[in-house]
């Protein structure tokens, strides 16, 4: 999982200090938000043909090592 935390980068500059794919402006957000609508990884590849694979898939790492430690609530409403 390491190798693919280095695809991920954070500057201040770039998409306001947002986790991105390193050497783009697409964020983690953006695309855990897209998986979660329904998108695939093929989805990815053809709107954005810079990626890779690694790329979506170092987003998933980066968001699960993110929330490894924290406390979620959900309203059970």
């Amino acid at each position: 999982m390491n190798e693919l935390l280095k695809r991920i980068a954070i500057n201040p500059e770039v998409m306001v200090g947002k986790p991105v794919i390193r050497g783009t402006r697409i964020t983690v957000e953006l695309i855990m938000r897209e998986l979660a609508n329904g998108w695939t990884i093929a989805d990815f590849l053809d709107a954005y043909p810079h990626l890779i694979e690694e790329d979506i898939r170092a987003a998933c790492a980066y968001a699960a090592a993110s929330l490894a430690d924290d406390k979620i609530l959900i309203d059970a409403e």
